[in-house]
């Protein structure tokens, strides 16, 4: 800003001098009014807000973004003006929230009024710089589909000059890697909506499920039992799914959660689906001893008492959670998920992810626990850690497995 004040002409700059300047702020002395750049702008009167790469700030710093939301938007009056630019951070978070308004009020033809943004979407294509020599550029026929199913998208061409430019801009800054490219270029709303994989721990593993069709219709097949693999949140939440075994394919038919409910709730939910069930499957910390609803005791405890007819098991805890993140990958291709009955499962399992270090500024080796994303990836974790087709037990009765120290068959020790 500074820099624009100085190049201005002369005779404009002279006509508004500074009464004040410093790294945050210009003071003008002819009417008091001022120029700020900072982290917050709670209080006063702004009649012009910018705010810079909102989306980024919304992903790694959420705290930040709902004081812009409750303090720096409230401050901007009826008759100011307020922008948001940002690249695209995943569709969750403050930023996406407000984008997603306007973006439907765009779609549904409503012209947005005060105190309402307006949506604007700027693609790689419309910038005339964005161009190569496709000579020296290999455009594989992949691209070249990908480029033509474009075109009719956008109902605009996409010449070999922008084509080369895309695929040279992919190679040399994104190593190849598509993902990078939607989210720094995307060609449409929905690629800039795209969650990068930056501290993810399952995508590699959904996407190739989607690809391969495991992602999709799933139905309950009658004559089949259908075991559940339980996370229980110490007063948080919980997240259960439902799976048949119909040979080598795990088949989810169904995620329930649920936040701040008994286990009655969650008894009572399965119940009502009318499904005859086989193995109930809780972490290893079910049999620790805590508050409950109205009492001190175990989680198994408590849940064998709401269903004395269940056999309930305990998965045996791995020496490490990174072993059972990996023990989850390298099972993932076992499992075909129905898409309707287990949606916010899947949701759950594509934005589960590592804590974000704002003091180091990186992701670290530990999972966010404060997103409500955790406890559907704790509870299919059970299922890859703890189930074996060959071993299910006889289904009835009242089963307790996990109540002394085992040896499984990978080496590890509950």
């Amino acid at each position: 800003m500074k820099f624009a004040y100085t190049n201005m002409p002369p005779e404009l700059r002279d006509s508004m001098p500074l009464l004040r300047e410093s790294a945050k702020e210009l003071l003008f002395a002819h009417n008091n009014s001022a120029i700020r750049v900072a982290t917050s702008m709670r209080g006063g009167t702004i009649h012009r807000l910018h705010i810079s790469e909102m989306g980024k700030i919304a992903r790694k710093y959420p705290a930040k973004a709902t004081e812009i939301v409750t303090g720096a938007l409230p401050a901007v009056p009826a008759n100011g003006v307020a922008t948001i630019e940002s690249t695209a951070e995943g569709t969750e978070g403050e930023f996406f929230d407000i984008a997603q308004r306007a973006e439907n009020m765009a779609k549904a033809g409503v012209k947005a009024g005060p105190g309402q943004f307006k949506f604007h979407f700027f693609p790689w294509f419309m910038d005339p710089g964005y161009v190569a020599n496709p000579r020296k550029v290999k455009i594989s026929a992949k691209q070249h589909e990908y480029f033509d199913k474009l075109e009719i998208e956008v109902d605009q061409p996409i010449s070999m000059r922008q084509r080369a430019w895309y695929v040279l801009k992919m190679e040399n800054d994104f190593s190849g890697d598509q993902q990078k490219m939607f989210q720094e270029m995307p060609s449409t709303p929905k690629e800039a909506w795209s969650r990068s994989t930056e501290g993810t721990y399952l995508t590699p593993q959904l996407d190739l499920a989607r690809r391969q069709g495991r992602i999709g219709n799933v139905p309950y097949m009658p004559g089949l039992p259908v075991h559940t693999f339980w996370d229980i949140g110490a007063g948080d939440g919980t997240g259960i799914w439902l799976m048949q075994q119909h040979g080598l394919a795990s088949r989810f038919i169904r995620y329930i959660e649920d936040w701040g409910k008994g286990y009655s709730h969650y008894v009572n939910e399965l119940r009502r689906t009318g499904f005859v069930f086989g193995q109930m499957y809780l972490p290893h910390d079910a049999t620790q001893t805590r508050q409950l609803e109205t009492k001190i005791g175990a989680p198994l405890d408590m849940l064998q008492d709401l269903a004395p007819d269940w056999s309930w098991q305990i998965v045996p805890r791995v020496h490490d959670f990174q072993a059972g993140i990996e023990i989850l990958r390298n099972r993932f291709s076992e499992a075909w998920i129905d898409e309707e009955g287990c949606k916010e499962g899947i949701q759950h399992l594509s934005l589960y992810r590592k804590k974000f270090n704002t003091r180091l500024g990186q992701f670290i080796d530990e999972p966010e626990k404060q997103d409500g994303h955790s406890e559907a990836a704790d509870a299919i974790r059970q299922w890859a850690q703890g189930f074996t087709p060959s071993l299910i037990p006889a289904t009835g009765g009242n089963r307790r497995s996990g109540g002394r120290k085992r040896t499984r068959s990978t080496g590890m020790t509950a």
